[in-house]
């Protein structure tokens, strides 16, 4: 699924274009957010819990081995003696402490940090929108989007 966004200055524009995207193209491919319309959060172009998973899943990628080696590394350093196992075991079940550490740490930490990455052009639109412009998003195939586009550049749009 292919996403066009075009933000333009005023409604009459944003509506204007909306009116000539409806005549070739699906009408309900077609968003417009701004002020009257629909925000940022409620269409979707922003979603936390997605962005937290993986956030996590990235940290625990590599978190959770080096907790394990840390906790294997750090038992057989200091021969520190776990009651109920013995031996080789003693050291592995200190590197299954440090990856259960590790994921914790994943966990507490990739579900808080907002990716920058991700959010740099959702947030730029988010400016837009509270700057009084209005967006056409619209999602379709590849070949819609170039239908798209050649209708959106024949109004005045700041930006696609």
């Amino acid at each position: 699924m292919n996403y066009l966004i075009a933000v333009y200055a005023n409604k009459v524009e944003a509506l204007s274009a909306r009116t000539a995207l409806e005549k070739s193209l699906p009408s309900e491919q077609i968003s417009i957010l701004g002020e009257g319309f629909e925000s940022t959060d409620e269409y979707g172009l922003i979603k936390p819990e997605r962005q937290a998973k993986s956030n996590l899943q990235s940290f625990a990628y590599w978190v959770v081995p080096l907790g394990f080696a840390c906790g294997y590394a750090f038992n057989f350093l200091e021969n520190i003696e776990i009651p109920t196992v013995d031996g080789v075991l003693n050291q592995v079940a200190g590197g299954l402490l440090g990856a259960a550490f590790g994921l914790l740490f994943a966990f507490a930490v990739g579900s808080s940090v907002e990716s920058n990455v991700v959010n740099k052009d959702a947030s730029l639109y988010r400016d837009r929108l509270n700057a009084g412009k209005y967006l056409i998003v619209f999602h379709g195939t590849s070949e819609l989007v170039k239908i798209a586009t050649n209708t959106l550049h024949c109004f005045d749009v700041e930006n696609i």
